[in-house]
Parts: structure tokens; sequence; C-alpha cells
């Protein structure tokens, strides 16, 4: 048995391995034809990547000293005007593509630090771990097919945001996204509380956990997960799809993407993996039981989570991922029946559901506490118009209540008394992208936005300060430093 696992895995590797070398080959041709199709030009020109007529394709200017100032980034680039050089370009692009996935794929590994992936860690153990009895003796066939639904989810994604001129991450916009990825997590919690026969008719019973007790069932999980991972935005990203955007070449842009997505998703795979590997522990019948529905519990808390954003401010997301703590606690701790023959087993169950529970009370008591931040002003043309006319500084914003990384700015950095202080020397004015409105493409054109958070800089003069501008979470003390510069320059 171990040698047929350990075939069909090695046939699956070599597959990945073969269409990889495809992609490489296919992106030197692509790479080296550009090459010499440049090197017809003879003369340097500076290409201006803030183009405000044409996002993706960039204005030439000519070499001049004011289109160098510190407030303009600028991209130069020398071509080559001798044929004697198509020989070393054409191996210089050979040589740097493996290079240059290299490096795609290390920066996906890097952004999993970014704190919109930690939404993903839960769910990923809770996934694997609940379904550890029907998946085992493929886990890492099962892991394969998780980091692969969510790196095509993603790539797809961030391609049409570097070809389309939109925001990673836009699909969370739409509120029908967030209840369909919350009720894909609510069907699975079922599925771990041994409800779906009694809730679900008897054909969509037998179709339902045929899918997802299968290996299609992990691919439609990591496709699903891909929505909630898209908002990973940084400098890097940033600059990854704006070369996609200006080369114009979707196949290309989706081989960087899908390698970068690769790299983000590893780790999970990884995590789920040995999250599957719970099915090795002893068994002792009722524990795992009880394992399972405390598994469901965390799929509960994360489709809460998911939907916090429509809830109305009355009720709140704070209030329902409480209510889902204390529910979890009363039900694991004294409900449940699993396990009451154990000795230690029973008490166990009691602490857990006492952390649970008093978790919840100290969590809601936290959040309900006013803690001073800044006040932002709500996007306005005519104050920004003003704002300029009477030579104020401004900070603007780009946030969303289902951006991990922008609550946890505005939890760790917003709240920091010294970023406070200093904020009402400048006018702060956040757009808020939680619910899609139709004016929001326009503003985000302009100011050219591909995720969020982003925190734009504009100086007295009504003119952004590029160089400040912050992409994705920034520390306390970087966005100090940034907008200390912004109050002295101006």
């Amino acid at each position: 048995m171990f040698s047929r696992r350990w075939r069909k895995l090695r046939r699956a590797f070599l597959l990945f391995f073969f269409i990889m070398i495809w992609f490489s080959s296919v992106t030197t041709d692509t790479t080296y034809s550009q090459d010499v199709s440049q090197a017809t030009e003879a003369s340097p020109r500076i290409v201006n990547p803030y183009n405000a007529h044409n996002l993706y394709k960039p204005a030439l200017y000519e070499e001049d000293a004011q289109n160098l100032d510190q407030g303009h980034h600028v991209i130069v680039t020398v071509e080559a005007a001798s044929d004697e050089k198509t020989g070393s370009q054409k191996e210089a692009a050979q040589a740097s593509v493996l290079f240059t996935l290299l490096a795609i794929f290390l920066g996906g590994l890097a952004l999993n630090l970014t704190p919109c992936v930690y939404p993903l860690i839960p769910i990923t153990i809770s996934y694997f771990g609940g379904k550890s009895e029907k998946i085992k003796g493929h886990v890492i066939m099962h892991g394969i097919l998780y980091i692969l639904g969510l790196a095509i989810t993603n790539s797809l994604l961030g391609l049409s945001a570097s070809l389309s001129g939109g925001m990673l991450g836009f699909a969370l916009q739409n509120p029908f996204v967030l209840i369909f990825v919350a009720g894909v997590m609510v069907a699975m919690a079922l599925s771990f509380f041994g409800l779906w026969e009694l809730r679900l008719p008897f054909w969509l019973t037998r179709a339902v956990s045929k899918n997802y007790a299968g290996f299609s069932g992990t691919f439609f999980m990591g496709l699903t997960l891909g929505i909630v991972a898209a908002p990973c935005l940084g400098p890097f990203i940033l600059g990854l799809l704006i070369y996609v955007g200006q080369r114009g070449d979707p196949f290309v842009g989706f081989l960087y993407l899908f390698i970068l997505s690769i790299g983000l998703g590893l780790p999970l795979a990884v995590l789920a993996i040995f999250s599957g590997a719970i099915s090795r522990l002893p068994k002792s019948g009722d524990w795992m039981l009880w394992i399972r529905k405390l598994m469901g519990w965390v799929l509960l808390g994360m489709a809460g989570f998911m939907i916090g954003p429509l809830i109305s401010q009355f009720f709140g997301k704070h209030w329902l991922l409480v209510g889902v703590s204390i529910a979890a606690g009363v039900h694991l701790g004294w409900l449940d029946t699993t396990g009451k023959k154990l000795k230690i087993f029973p008490y166990f169950k009691k602490a857990m559901g006492i952390i649970l529970v008093v978790g919840g009370i100290i969590y809601l008591a936290l959040t309900s506490q006013h803690v001073g931040k800044i006040e932002w002003i709500p996007y306005d043309q005519s104050i920004i118009e003003k704002t300029a006319e009477q030579k104020e500084p401004m900070i603007i914003d780009f946030y969303a209540d289902w951006c991990g990384p922008c609550v946890a700015m505005e939890r760790e950095v917003f709240t920091d008394p010294e970023v406070i202080k200093l904020s009402h020397n400048v006018i702060t004015m956040r757009l808020d992208l939680t619910r899609s409105q139709p004016f929001h493409d326009d503003i985000m054109r302009k100011y050219q936005i591909r995720g969020i958070p982003t925190a734009v800089f504009i100086n007295r003069q009504g003119i952004e300060e590029k160089r400040l501008r912050a992409i994705g979470f920034v520390e306390k003390g970087e966005f100090l430093k940034r907008l200390k510069v912004l109050l002295e320059k101006t």
C-alpha cells in the first residue's frame, strides 16, 4: 500500500515538475524576444509608472532634471544599440528566469508573516484535523491539492487585478462572496458535528459527503480560501502586479502570481499535513469525537469572522464572536456527553469550557473599552480641495473591515499615543472599502491603489509624497518615521 501511494505521489510530482519546466521555457523565449525587439532603440528613456492617463502603458519622458525629484519614482532603462550584445542578452535572460521564479517563490514565503494569513491557520487546522479519519493515507496528496486550489484562486485574482486595474481582494467587497465563504465553513462545521444526515436531504448529503471527503473537497476548500488570502498585499506584490500589468502578457503574469501563491501556501500545506496526522495519536473513541466538535466550533468562529463586516454596528462583530466562544464553551464543557466514562477527560472538558467562556467575556470587556485612536474623516473630494487651498498636509487611508492587516494597523498603530499626537497636525481622511460603492473605482484609479491597507501622504502643495506611501501592514515606528518626514517637509 505504501509503494502504491509513493508511485502516485511521484507521478504527481513529476507532472508538476515538467509543467514548471515548460512554463520556464516559454517565459525565457518571451523575455528574449522582448529584449531583442527593444535592442533596436538607441536612446535612453525614463519610464514613469505613475502615468495618470494610462495606468499600465507608461508614458515616456525626456531625461530631464524635473522628472527626477524626490516626489516621483522613475525607472531608468538603457537599451543596447549594438547587435553584438544580443547573444549575451539571451544568455542572461535564460539564466535569470529560474532566479526570478525562485525570488518570487521566496517572496511568497515571506508573505506568511503578514497578518491576513493568520485567519487561514485555524481554518486549516480545523479542516484537516477534523477530516483526519477520512484522509489518512493520502495526507500528502490532500496537502498538494489544498495548496494548488489556494494558488489558482489567488493567482487568478491577482492577474485580474494587474491587468484590469482592480484591487486584489476585490471579491471580498461583495456580500455574497462573504456569505458563500462563511457558508462553506458552516457546512464543514455541521459535518464535524454529525448533523448532515439530520439537516439535509439524503441525496444532497450523499453528494456533499462524497465531495468533501475526497480529493475534490480538499481542492475546493483551497479554492475558497484563496479568496481569504487574496488581500495579502505588500510592496513585493505591488511591484509584481505593476510589472505584470506593464508587460501585458497574461500567461507570464499568471505564472509569476502562481509561483508566488505556491510560496504563500506552502507553509499552510505543511500545517495541513501535520494537522491530518492527528489520526495517528492513540485512539480512545470518545475523545476523538470531542476533538472533531472542537474543530467544528473553530470553523463556526471563522465563519462569524468572515460575515462580521455585514453585521450592523448595533450588534457588532465582537458580540457575534463572543457568542460563538461562550456557546462553544457551554456545549463542549457541559452539554456534550462524549467521554463521560473516562476518568480524567470530563475534567479536561470542563476546564476547556471555562477557558472558552471566560475568554469570550474578557475579549468582550477589552473590545468594549474606549481606546483613543486617530479620528478619520470620511473621504470627501471637497475637503481635499479645501485642504490644498489652505496648504495643509493630509493622510488618506484606504481601509476595509475584512482586511486583516487593516484591522491590525487600526488596533496596533493608530491607537499609539505618539501617532495620535502627530496626527493632529495633519488632515486624516479614510476611504472605507468594506462595501463596494460606484465611486470607489475612480478613486482607486486616481491614487493607483492595488491593495489595502495603503496610506497616501500628501504635502502642503497637494502633491503626494510617493516615497512615503505605506503599503501593507507598517509597524508603529515606521509609520511614525514617515509621518515625521511629511511634517518636516511641509
